[in-house]
């Protein structure tokens, strides 16, 4: 881990330590701040427990490990960032005791999980809320801070190999200011099953109908550009070369330019706050009575103003009751960490996530709380 990520994750689990001390004497502590509760609760975890999936958590996971195992010392916890859809899959065997994924439960992973949960099917909650960066590597042009704006249109024309060059009309057209080059556009994509793909392109097909035909979908639906494994190819293969444009985690952007996307009739930068208005300005999906599942129809299309519409909701998966009762008292406690106000603000301290909260944390570990752990 980077000297200074890891210096503002000790300042983090210090001031954690001191918020415990000091609940200590009263008993004001927030269903959702479970800095002091979860220390009591959860002292009992013990074992070896691990997770997998989307590779845009990994930053959040490895802080939230870190800080859990403080007060769980007994806990040891891995989590492998293969892919959304391949930490679902994996899941699905029963080989891991939780999953994390960008994209929702299809109807038929719903089911299947009947096989490896003790009793029920599985359910799936967000934890994780961050913009999705378009980003690009252009001499010159690009750098921390940096901004180009796009519409959808242009965004979608880009990813679908109809617009080739930087200094194609449209993009100027948007950037009247810039000295924008005649240098060849490389697009790079996701080249395994992403949740990241699956919210990028629900943007694109939202806010583009016209200019991007395809459905949304965790496999990239064309063969224009290079592709590339997981969150990090991604990042990788865009800082190799002059010209290249991706997708991923706002966290992972950093010297790359970024988009500002329209919305309305302004530009809106990629921010963790941009994204939470989005989110909670978004409604949850109807479930079947008695669903434990929370997951947050996104409006990719939005126009409310200050809204960044290219959202990752990030969801983990569980089972309600595990066939081990120690993994269910793991995720239990696991998950009640990661939606707690403490949970979330390691998160963001890390890496520039949305803190959850409200209502949404709310049914979140209403479904949680349900996990049986006997």
């Amino acid at each position: 881990m980077h000297s200074t990520t890891c210096k503002r994750l000790i300042a983090v689990v210090s001031s954690l330590a001191m918020m415990a001390s000091l609940s200590a004497c009263g008993d004001n502590t927030s269903p959702a701040d479970s800095s002091n509760a979860a220390k009591d609760k959860n002292s009992g975890i013990s074992g070896e427990f691990h997770g997998a999936g989307a590779s845009s958590q990994q930053g959040a996971v490895e802080a939230w490990i870190a800080t859990y195992q403080k007060t769980n010392r007994n806990a040891k916890i891995a989590y492998n960032p293969s892919g959304s859809g391949a930490g679902v899959s994996t899941f699905l065997t029963g080989a891991i005791a939780w999953a994390g994924t960008d994209a929702p439960l299809s109807d038929q992973q719903v089911e299947q999980s009947q096989s490896i949960c003790a009793s029920g099917s599985a359910f799936d909650v967000p934890v994780y809320v961050s913009p999705v960066a378009v980003m690009f590597n252009l001499k010159g042009i690009s750098g921390q801070g940096k901004h180009l704006n796009m519409d959808a249109g242009i965004i979608a024309r880009i990813f679908d190999g109809k617009i080739t060059q930087w200094n194609d009309d449209a993009i100027k057209a948007e950037n009247p200011k810039e000295n924008l080059p005649a240098v060849p556009i490389t697009v790079i994509h996701r080249s395994d099953k992403s949740g990241t793909t699956n919210n990028f392109t629900s943007y694109l097909k939202a806010a583009a109908p016209s200019d991007w035909g395809y459905n949304p979908q965790e496999n990239w639906p064309n063969e224009v550009g290079q592709a590339a494994k997981g969150t990090d190819g991604v990042v990788s293969s865009i800082g190799q070369a002059d010209g290249t444009i991706g997708y991923a985690d706002l966290a992972k952007a950093g010297n790359f330019g970024t988009v500002s996307v329209k919305v309305g009739s302004d530009y809106v930068a990629p921010t963790a706050e941009a994204a939470a208005k989005t989110v909670n300005t978004s409604p949850l999906r109807q479930m079947p009575k008695g669903s434990k599942r929370v997951v947050v129809d996104v409006d990719y299309g939005t126009a409310v103003a200050g809204n960044y519409p290219v959202v990752s909701s990030s969801y983990a998966v569980a089972c309600p009751a595990y066939k081990d009762a120690k993994t269910g008292a793991f995720v239990r406690s696991w998950l009640d960490y990661v939606l707690s106000d403490s949970g979330q603000e390691v998160a963001a301290d890390n890496t520039g996530s949305a803190a959850l909260g409200g209502a949404l944390t709310q049914s979140a570990l209403k479904s949680v709380n349900t996990i049986q752990t006997k």
